[in-house]
């Protein structure tokens, strides 16, 4: 962590305490703002979008002051023609530290336009249009840039993230201090992800940011040494946290699930964790009656563990993902589909042991699915395509992601579902051009990818045009996808973002 005071400084890009990790790529927008859903929402993350024209004339025709636009996070700094010093926190954790900020009145230019660059009611609407990363940086111009955006309509949906080397500065003496997380509490974050972190560390954290105890909901704690013992300590500290993670936590054992786990709880995901089973899932289903949504990525838990959740989980749960439990089969699925009937959002992703026959269980018993992932599931075949599309009529999105089985027959019986939005085939390799042309007829489709699929040449991905309802295409790594094929698609496919 960088700390000015100490003469470390980190690069100007970089905000600091971890809010956006990666540095700002050349087109303005941190690589963390981007980690999530489809590449093609990626790639729309990444087309420069220009502000809209709220600038006086006297700015709007200054030669000399460029148009901010998202292409350039220090667009905006370079407006009010002051940038961050090099050595400055970007995130600001309070208005004090780093290098001093200057006031409206040491701004260039006349004092109209002075007046105009902290004008909060333009400021107010002009900083919706820039990313975190950019609003980390334009923090830094001056206080009245700061004091509009801090407040927390601007922070809404972002979760820092901070590793435990971070947590600390380092004093003169050598000892350490823990940083100052003030910043944090005045734009109300509610939720963090803490990285590499101990059980005195998150004693630290809980004891330093003054939402800890009522105002933080969501906790993630990842590649962390958490024990029994710290878990019990943190939700029984921090009264509301009502969604948590735990990914690649090793320390903690299933009785510090069955001592630490809150009836409050209603999003609980764990993954990578080598000491969760059967039993841990015992634990979640007896203590977490409220239970909305589970995220699961175990690699002993097994077909008996389905059983265990409680009639009113059954209610309550809408949404199950079980990604690489290897060891659940058919059998498994027997108990998923009788203990939670309204489920509607489901991934077996990587349970490599469900074949067509628990498929065929899933459509006939949870008709409310609007999501089913079934990526990685080697054994799926044209007749498990054949079961969803004859009783799953509210399906709206499917992934099918290297199962590898999957042939035209089977595209045929998905072209009658007219609820089906997104369809995800990527890495299908037996999925041919004539397959293409059953989805044709689906207008319902706004999301289509392709990627990896082998067989499928420029002549058969060309007849994609009748689809004008399409939104996004995802083409990657298709030796079919030739460049004139995706000018052919730019001019019949206007309003349609095409993955290359």
């Amino acid at each position: 962590m960088s700390n000015p005071r100490n003469g470390d400084t980190k690069p100007p890009c970089l905000p600091r305490n971890g809010l956006v990790k990666i540095p700002t790529q050349p087109n303005g927008l941190g690589s963390a703002s981007i980690t999530k859903g489809t590449p093609a929402v990626k790639n729309r993350l990444c087309q420069p979008s220009s502000v809209p024209a709220i600038l006086s004339p006297a700015l709007a025709h200054r030669s000399d002051l460029p148009i901010p636009s998202l292409a350039s996070p220090l667009s905006l700094a370079t407006l009010a023609s002051v940038s961050s010093p090099p050595g400055a926190s970007l995130v600001g954790l309070n208005a004090s530290e780093g290098s001093e900020q200057p006031s409206p009145e040491r701004l260039p230019g006349s004092p109209s336009e002075r007046q105009l660059a902290v004008d909060e009611k333009i400021l107010n609407r002009l900083f919706w249009y820039f990313s975190a990363c950019e609003k980390c940086v334009l923090a830094q111009v001056c206080k009245a840039w700061r004091r509009v955006l801090y407040q927390p309509k601007f922070w809404v949906g972002l979760t820092p993230v901070l590793h435990t080397k971070e947590l600390y500065n380092v004093l003169p003496s050598g000892e350490k201090e823990f940083v100052s997380l003030q910043g944090f509490a005045v734009r109300g974050f509610d939720g963090f992800c803490l990285v590499g972190v101990s059980d005195l560390d998150i004693c630290e954290f809980i004891d330093n940011y003054p939402l800890s105890k009522k105002g933080v909901k969501s906790m993630s704690l990842k590649r962390s040494t958490i024990t029994d013992a710290g878990l019990e300590v943190m939700l029984e500290q921090m009264q509301g946290v009502v969604r948590l993670e735990l990914s690649g936590c090793n320390d903690f054992t299933e009785a510090g699930l069955w001592s630490s786990l809150n009836a409050r709880i209603t999003a609980l995901s764990v993954s990578d964790c080598i000491n969760v089973a059967d039993d841990a899932i015992a634990a979640i289903s007896q203590l977490l009656p409220n239970l909305t949504e589970l995220n699961l990525q175990a690699y002993h838990v097994t077909d008996t563990a389905l059983a265990y959740f409680t009639a009113k989980q059954g209610y309550t749960t809408h949404t199950l993902r079980l990604n690489s439990c290897w060891e659940i089969t058919n059998h498994g699925v027997v108990n998923m589909v009788h203990s939670l009937p309204n489920l509607s959002v489901l991934s077996l992703s990587g349970c490599s042991k469900v074949t067509d026959d628990g498929v065929e269980l899933v459509a006939e018993n949870l008709r409310k699915l609007r999501s089913l992932d079934l990526s990685w599931c080697p054994r799926i075949t044209d007749m498990a395509l054949e079961y969803i599309a004859c009783d799953l009529h509210k399906l709206e999105e499917l992934v099918l992601d290297r199962c590898v089985r999957i042939t035209d027959t089977g595209l045929s019986y998905l072209s009658t579902m007219s609820s089906l939005r997104s369809l995800y085939l990527r890495w299908c390799c037996q999925v041919q051009d004539f397959g293409l042309k059953h989805l044709l007829g689906m207008g319902s489709l706004r999301l289509l990818s392709l990627a990896g699929c082998p067989l499928l040449t420029t002549t058969g991905l060309s007849g994609l045009v009748q689809l004008q309802e399409l939104e996004e295409l995802e083409l990657t790594n298709c030796p079919g996808a030739t460049p004139e094929l995706f000018k052919y698609f730019s001019q019949h496919l206007p309003c349609c973002m095409v993955i290359e």
